[in-house]
C-alpha cells in the first residue's frame, strides 16, 4: 500500500479551523467586555463608590498591619462614611436586610480596629465585609443579556460534553459485547451504568454537604474548587480531543472489554460499565460546583442549559443506541470542548480573585476599562482588574494555544509519512 498524500493537508487544515475557532473565541473575550462596558443603568455611579470603599479597605488593613491603628481606624470610617454610604439609597430599596448587615460589619470592623483586636481578626472582619460588597454589587447590577448566555453555555456544554462521551462509550462497549458474542453480559453492563449515575446524584449530595459545612473561607473553598477544576477540565479536554478518531475509542474500549472477558464474571463487565459512567458523572459534579460559586443570581439559566442538555443527549443516546445511526459527533465535542476549555480560563481569573479576597495574594489594580465588565459578566468570564488575575488568564491562554498547536499541528506534520499505512 502506498501512503496517503492527504492525511497532512487534512491535519493542517483541521489545525487551521481549530486555530481559527480559538481566535475567534478570544477576540470575544477581549471585545465582549468593552461593548457590554456600555451596560450603562443607574446603578453605576454606587458600583464605583464600591470599588472605592472595597480598595480603601486593603489600605485600612495595610495599616493596621504596620502599627498604626489611628490611620487604619480613619480610612475604615472614610471607606463606610464616603463611599459605601453614597451606594446605600439605591441598595436599602432593593435588599435592605443586606444593607443593615453590611453597616454592622463595618462598625464591627471600626471597631475592633480601634480596640486593638488581633491582625487575623482584622483580616476576618474584611473578608466579610468583601463578601457583603460582592452581593451589594450584584443586587446593583442587571444581569443583560451575555451573563446569562454565558451561563447557559457553560452550563449545556459540561452536561453534553460529558454526556456524550459517555453515550459513546457505552455505544463502543455494547458494539464490543456484540462482535465477541458476549451478549450475555449485556445486563451486568447496564447494572453498572445504573449505579454509576445513583453513585452521581450521592456525590453530588455529599459535595454540597461537604461544600456548605467546610470550616474553611468560602473564598478559599471557591479556589480551591476552581483550581482542581481547571486542572481536569484541561486533562480530559485534551485526552478527548486525542481520541476524537473512531478508531481510537474502538480500540480504547475493546481493550477494556477484552479484559472484562478475560476475567469471565458479571462483576467484571458491571465495574466496566459502572467506572465508563461515573467518570464522566464525576468529572460533570465537580465542574457544576465550581461554575455554582460564580453563577449567583443565574441559577436559573444554569438549570435551564442542564435540561437542554438532557433533551439533547436523550436525543443522541437514542439515535445511537436504538437506531444505530452515525452522527456528526466529532464537530460537537470538538465545540464544547473548547467552550470548556474557556470556562476553565474563567474559573483561573475567578480563583485568583477569590484568593486575593481572602488576603492569599496581592491585588494590583488595573485601570483598563476592558478589565472591569458588568458584575455578572466579570464572574463568568473571570474577567476582574487586577494584573494577577489577567496574567494568569494569558498564560492559561497561552497553555491552550501551544496545546494545539502540538496536537494539530506539529505532531501531525512529524508523524512519518507511512503512519497510514499501519493505520
Amino acid at each position: 500500500m502506498t501512503p496517503r498524500p492527504a492525511s497532512r493537508p487534512t491535519a493542517r487544515r483541521r489545525a487551521a479551523r481549530l486555530l481559527a475557532l480559538l481566535g475567534l473565541v478570544l477576540l470575544g473575550l477581549v471585545a465582549a467586555p468593552s461593548a457590554l462596558a456600555a451596560d450603562a443603568s443607574g446603578t453605576s455611579a454606587s458600583r464605583d463608590e464600591i470599588e472605592q470603599s472595597r480598595t480603601m479597605l486593603v489600605q485600612a488593613l495595610d495599616a493596621a498591619r504596620s502599627g498604626d491603628r489611628d490611620t487604619a481606624y480613619k480610612i475604615a470610617r472614610s471607606a463606610y462614611l464616603d463611599h459605601f454610604e453614597a451606594a446605600e439609597v439605591p441598595l436599602r430599596l432593593r435588599a435592605p436586610n443586606l444593607t443593615l448587615d453590611l453597616e454592622f460589619e463595618y462598625a464591627t470592623l471600626r471597631n475592633d480596629i480601634r480596640d486593638g483586636a488581633p491582625i487575623s481578626q482584622l483580616e476576618d472582619d474584611v473578608v466579610s465585609i468583601r463578601t457583603g460588597l460582592d452581593s451589594a454589587e450584584r443586587t446593583l447590577s442587571s444581569t443583560g443579556y451575555a451573563a446569562p448566555l454565558l451561563a447557559f453555555g457553560y452550563s449545556f456544554s459540561i452536561l453534553f460534553r460529558e454526556g456524550v462521551e459517555a453515550v459513546l462509550l457505552i455505544a463502543i462497549l455494547l458494539g464490543s459485547l456484540d462482535a465477541g458474542r458476549a451478549k450475555g453480559y449485556r445486563r451486568p453492563l447496564s447494572l453498572g451504568v445504573i449505579a454509576a449515575l445513583v453513585a452521581t446524584a450521592i456525590t453530588w449530595v455529599l459535595a454540597t454537604l461537604v461544600l456548605d459545612i467546610a470550616p474553611v473561607q468560602r473564598e478559599l473553598l471557591e479556589a480551591v474548587t476552581a483550581l482542581l477544576a481547571v486542572v481536569v477540565l484541561a486533562f480530559v479536554s485534551f485526552w478527548l480531543l486525542q481520541r476524537l478518531e473512531h478508531r481510537h475509542w474502538m480500540e480504547f474500549m475493546r481493550a477494556r472489554v477484552a479484559s472484562a472477558v478475560a476475567a469471565g464474571s458479571a462483576i467484571a463487565f458491571a465495574g466496566l460499565g459502572f467506572t465508563a459512567v461515573y467518570r464522566e458523572g464525576f468529572e460533570t459534579v465537580l465542574f457544576y460546583q465550581a461554575l455554582a460559586f460564580f453563577a449567583d443570581g443565574l441559577e436559573l439559566w444554569v438549570a435551564l442549559g442542564a435540561v437542554t442538555a438532557v433533551v439533547a443527549l436523550a436525543v443522541i443516546g437514542y439515535a445511537v443506541l436504538k437506531l444505530g445511526r452515525r452522527l456528526p459527533l466529532k464537530p460537537m465535542l470538538m465545540t464544547s470542548a473548547t467552550i470548556l476549555l474557556l470556562l476553565s480560563v474563567a474559573l483561573v481569573g475567578n480563583a485568583v480573585r477569590a484568593l486575593q479576597e481572602a488576603d492569599k495574594i496581592d491585588v494590583t489594580p488595573v485601570s483598563s476599562s476592558l478589565a472591569r465588565p458588568p458584575v455578572f459578566v466579570a464572574e463568568l468570564t473571570g474577567i476582574h482588574p487586577t494584573r494577577e488575575g489577567l496574567m494568569a488568564q494569558a498564560i492559561v491562554l497561552l497553555i491552550y494555544a501551544l496545546g494545539a498547536l502540538y496536537m494539530f499541528a506539529w505532531r501531525p506534520f512529524r508523524r512519518p509519512a507511512t503512519a497510514g499505512v499501519t493505520e
